[in-house]
């Protein structure tokens, strides 16, 4: 989260030796799903170009944030894991940012190698464009009548 001075680990002040937790200023602003989950996009830092998207809990964002290296929680397996240490397709991050709701996250990262599972760069080629109805600007949008049901 860039811009904010938040230390990324907090301890345990009675000792007892649990994990360091995740800052509660930066927990208190996050807005997750069921499951305690939230999305977070993965973005090359320097192309823009939009990787893949992952889901994290607390404890992955506090991982990420202070490990260096982006950090998610897999929904299938319920286990952490870590992008890059069984592919060597690694994630450094570069910043992270929180959307304006609280339920997202965009990791800015220097990806090394394929960003998805299927040995792609990105997790958006495989899957492919889907058929949408293109306005190239503004002004086509005020000229260009909506589709009626049977032109869909």
């Amino acid at each position: 989260m860039t811009g904010e001075n938040f230390d990324t680990e907090t301890t345990d002040p009675t000792g007892s030796g649990q994990q360091p937790a995740l800052d509660p200023r930066i927990a208190d602003r996050l807005k997750r799903d069921p499951n305690g989950l939230v999305a977070a996009i993965v973005q090359q830092f320097d192309t823009r170009e939009v990787l893949m998207l992952g889901w994290m809990d607390d404890e992955a964002l506090r991982r990420t944030l202070s490990e260096g290296r982006v950090t998610f929680y897999s929904r299938s397996r319920q286990e952490y894991w870590r992008k890059g240490d069984t592919s060597g397709h690694y994630q450094y991050v570069r910043s992270v940012s929180i959307d304006c709701d609280g339920d997202a996250l965009l990791i800015e990262a220097d990806q090394i190698g394929a960003a998805c599972h299927t040995g792609e760069r990105t997790c958006f080629i495989t899957g492919g464009e889907l058929p949408a109805h293109v306005i190239t600007s503004h002004f086509d949008s005020l000229t260009t009548p909506p589709a009626t049901e049977s032109e869909q």
